[in-house]
């Protein structure tokens, strides 16, 4: 350890940095499925690794808890990968440099992977300590959790005994999940014919400075999907501009709510006053729109040079324009029995021009298959109405709440022991992959919870280290508390 060494609990902070070492991206989990099978069997632990490289490490119990029941300790390897844009990383060989500020851990212009190295390093630290008092074991670390739940999706139910299930995914220390929505990726994809560019002039219009998130957790934050605001500037320049798209791009995940895009367009040499007026209208109008949630919205145009001398033809940049401006994005309904809670909604994460298409990425969330439904319904409607073709993943079932949780209670007296306090007992609008466990495995007593995380799938994603510890104490707790 060079940068946490000095930060307790030391075991839990120290496979933190360790990880933090290991690229770890969605798809490509190899390094740190290796390196967890490592772990487990140089402990002599039973170790497991499965086709998804999903690992599980069996710790049996200490002595007066022979007679425990089995718990499940569980998070996901994989991280979101963002950095800003003039951050120089490759997540798939650079390590993430760490950065210490105050009570916080921050990433050097890229994601922590606090989501969800957290619980591993937490994990590990159980594991390696024969001194803490517990039930048997299991932990159950997955992949690609972030970008499909494939991992989850792919666990082999003989390998899994326990009925308890510890999911260490939350964000917000005292906060107790037992819910979340499920949710389906959906894609659109526009063909473009293309037509060889004259004496046009290239213009890059941009957004930036959006505050992003994650697209469950913050979307009823209402901040600013770039890729959306793009399409309502694109959308007004077809009624005033005579204009070609060379390229429209944004975003990188469509869990994170895209925090930048570009849009190049082609133009004639006479509108180009025309373009800078509009866009510097549009970039006031965002200011005075986001000014509470995303002060730091900005919008600029600049000419550019590109390789490519060929753009969309009329047509195509019709199409296109029209399919982002009218895609559905934000919040669709909220909940009427739990105040505040988003009931569905989609995130229209990504945006890519590539030889052939265009393509729309986006996430949709529901707590009720129904709603879920009738917005995948929507997004393949307005898909075949502009001529695209419509896909869609499996998708992945939400959680629902138990009424009776032997672990709720025990987790809710634990707390209030230590702290004198009620914990919150809460549903939530992102999925985890509980829904997937018991859908799997049969029936489990589940729960959620972790210590603070801000900033999740953003650059500013930090991680608190007094937070940390304090759930490190909880969770051995609530460990002891199980017999």
């Amino acid at each position: 350890m060079e940068i946490l060494q000095n930060l307790q609990p030391y075991e839990v902070f120290k496979y933190f940095e360790e990880i933090s070492n290991i690229p770890r991206g969605s798809g490509n989990e190899k390094a740190i499925s290796d390196y967890l099978v490592n772990f487990g069997k140089n402990l002599g632990l039973e170790t497991i690794q499965d086709k998804a490289l999903n690992v599980i490490i069996k710790k049996p119990a200490t002595k007066g808890y022979e007679n425990a029941p089995t718990v499940i300790i569980q998070g996901h390897m994989d991280m979101v990968c963002e950095k800003n844009k003039d951050t120089e990383h490759d997540f798939t060989k650079d390590p993430i440099k760490l950065v210490v500020k105050g009570d916080e851990i921050y990433a050097d212009g890229t994601t922590l992977g606090a989501d969800n190295g957290i619980a591993v390093a937490y994990a590990l630290a159980v594991l390696a300590d024969n001194s803490i008092e517990h039930p048997a074991i299991e932990v159950l670390l997955t992949t690609d959790e972030e970008t499909g739940m494939t991992g989850a999706m792919n666990i082999n139910k003989d390998d899994i005994q326990g009925k308890i299930l510890l999911n260490i995914d939350s964000e917000e220390e005292g906060y107790l999940l037992v819910s979340c929505a499920g949710g389906i990726r959906t894609k659109s994809s526009l063909d473009i014919t293309w037509e060889t560019l004259n004496d046009e002039k290239i213009f890059e219009i941009s957004v930036r400075g959006l505050k992003g998130g994650h697209s469950g957790s913050d979307i009823h934050e209402w901040r600013g999907n770039s890729n959306k605001l793009m399409g309502r500037v694109l959308k007004d320049l077809l009624e005033k501009i005579d204009y070609k798209i060379v390229s429209i791009n944004g975003g990188s995940k469509n869990n994170a709510i895209p925090r930048e895009a570009d849009g190049i367009i082609a133009i004639k040499s006479a509108d180009e006053e025309k373009l800078v007026r509009i866009v510097e209208t549009w970039d006031k109008v965002f200011k005075k729109e986001l000014e509470a949630q995303d002060p730091g919205v900005s919008l600029t145009v600049k000419e550019v040079s590109v390789e490519s001398k060929k753009a969309f033809n009329k047509e195509t940049t019709e199409k296109a324009v029209n399919l982002l401006f009218v895609y559905p994005n934000g919040v669709n309904t909220m909940s009427r029995n739990i105040d505040g809670l988003v009931e569905s909604s989609t995130n229209i994460g990504i945006l890519t021009t590539t030889d052939s298409e265009v393509i729309f990425d986006s996430a949709v969330r529901s707590s009720v298959p129904s709603l879920r439904a009738d917005i995948e319904g929507k997004i393949k409607t307005i898909t075949e109405l502009a001529g695209a073709k419509y896909s869609a993943n499996d998708g992945y079932p939400g959680w629902e709440y138990k009424a009776d949780s032997k672990i709720r209670e025990i987790c809710k007296d634990v707390y209030k022991k230590m702290y004198g306090d009620e914990p919150v007992v809460y549903a939530l609008h992102a999925g985890v992959e509980c829904g997937l466990f018991e859908e799997i495995l049969g029936d489990l007593d589940m729960i959620s919870f972790g210590p603070n995380i801000r900033g999740a799938h953003t650059p500013e994603e930090h991680l608190s280290i007094s937070s940390t510890k304090k759930v490190w104490e909880y969770l051995l707790e609530v460990l002891k508390a199980i017999k």
